[in-house]
């Protein structure tokens, strides 16, 4: 494959792993408007923790102009000649939970500005089925002047990157891809394999592979839902949920989810996309909404299950000192995107009780800007009534949790991993 350029527009968790990725064969150009983001990767670092910084540090270049290498810019001249355009920008929702699609405009318009004829958009973007082709198309059409299928065409490739994951890395994840023609589809599906070792599955249309990428995170989704519902049905019963878990996943068939919070950027969102998608056809998605309204409920079923085993302890609430551990979406990962630990604590909050957050891996000022709340990175040197380990962190196991607690304090572990020494789990 000669002269490919790409630009990735989007450097963050997705477009990042993926820039550094294609960098290793081909010229890229990673673009993001956030000014700091690009000084950060320039200097070789990466706050995401998805790349690590010697690796990153291999791949960059100072110049656009190279064989290989990833340039970061927030310069639209640098992409102007790069004839790939892959679009990893976030997909959100508002707070009716309807999709948010500004972001994907936005970058429609950046890379219509520079589209040339010849030139592929692809999008990696979680989407409804419809979006590229109903929504994002015409934006391109517009802003650059072309015709779509006959100057330029487009591709469908959905992210699969897992947050805070070491081992299923973006190279080592099958990669589902679509083109606006048969021929668009094969070259694209060229592109993504000559670079993803796990393999390729081209789709038969855009929206196929639209719809197959909003499915995975559905089904997580309401998978948890229903472990989440049995935790509340066995914890009234007085049943450790874990270790009914444990016995049933003896079947070679039982599926290992397991009840907790559930946020991030993917399956708290997608499931919406799909829902929204839905409804405008004429159809109530029952299973789909009722699983994201028991997820979404999990924080403050939390909060007062904690409340219920203070009372029990006869602890003041008002005013009690309390420990959350972790308010990033998920362990080992700084990102705290959707996260639902603040749905937890929020609702600690409304009983009057004074909060203290500990975790090292999510950023103070990020947490500060999004939630209005104060983080600690280091291990409080304090005694406190109830400590709720909200996050997996590994850090977490290697603290000695009853020597932070106050004689009658509860310890209430929401992700299960200290089994034996909690007063109350999920």
């Amino acid at each position: 494959m000669k002269n490919i350029k790409i630009a990735i527009i989007g450097l963050g968790y997705v477009g990042l792993p993926l820039a550094r990725l294609f960098a290793t064969k081909y010229p890229v150009i990673g673009f993001d408007i956030n000014e700091e983001r690009i000084k950060e990767l320039q200097s070789g670092t990466d706050s995401t923790l998805e790349v690590e910084d010697d690796i990153l540090q291999q791949v960059l270049r100072d110049t656009p102009q190279m064989e290989t290498g990833l340039h970061c810019t927030n310069q639209m001249e640098a992409i102007s000649d790069c004839n790939y355009y892959i679009v990893t920008v976030p997909t959100p929702v508002d707070h009716t939970n309807r999709p948010v699609l500004t972001p994907l405009y936005k970058s429609s318009e950046t890379v219509g500005k520079v589209l040339k004829k010849g030139d592929t958009v692809v999008y990696e973007s979680t989407v409804y089925p419809g979006v590229t082709e109903e929504e994002c198309i015409p934006v391109l059409e517009k802003v650059s002047g072309l015709v779509f299928n006959k100057d330029f065409f487009v591709g469908y490739s959905p992210e699969r990157i897992n947050p805070g994951d070491k081992e299923h890395t973006v190279e080592k994840i099958l990669k589902v891809t679509s083109g606006s023609t048969p021929e668009t589809g094969k070259k694209v599906n060229a592109l993504y394999a000559s670079v993803i070792t796990a393999g390729t599955h081209l789709a038969p249309s855009i929206k196929v592979a639209e719809a197959a990428k909003v499915i995975e995170n559905s089904q997580r989704d309401i998978n948890i839902a229903f472990v989440n519902e049995l935790a509340k049905i066995f914890n009234l019963m007085d049943i450790d949920t874990s270790a009914v878990l444990e016995a049933a996943g003896t079947k070679w068939n039982f599926l290992p989810f397991k009840p907790g919070l559930v946020g991030g950027h993917c399956i708290g969102v997608d499931p919406y996309y799909l829902a929204q998608k839905a409804q405008e056809f004429g159809y109530h998605p029952e299973i789909i909404l009722a699983g994201r309204r028991m997820n979404d409920g999990m924080g403050k079923y939390v909060a007062s299950e904690v409340i219920k085993l203070m009372v029990q302890r006869e602890i003041k609430i008002k005013g009690a000192k309390m420990l959350v551990l972790g308010i990033t979406f998920k362990e080992n990962c700084p990102d705290v995107r959707n996260t639902k630990a603040v749905d937890v604590i929020t609702n600690l909050k409304s009983y009057g009780a004074n909060i203290s957050i500990f975790d090292p891996w999510a950023s103070k000022e990020e947490v500060e800007e999004e939630y209005g709340l104060e983080i600690v990175n280091q291990v409080p040197n304090e005694k406190y009534d109830t400590i709720v380990l909200a996050v997996a962190h590994n850090e977490f196991l290697n603290i000695d949790l009853r020597a932070l607690l106050n004689e009658n304090g509860v310890l209430y572990d929401v992700k299960g991993i200290l089994k034996g020494k909690v007063d109350g789990r999920l």
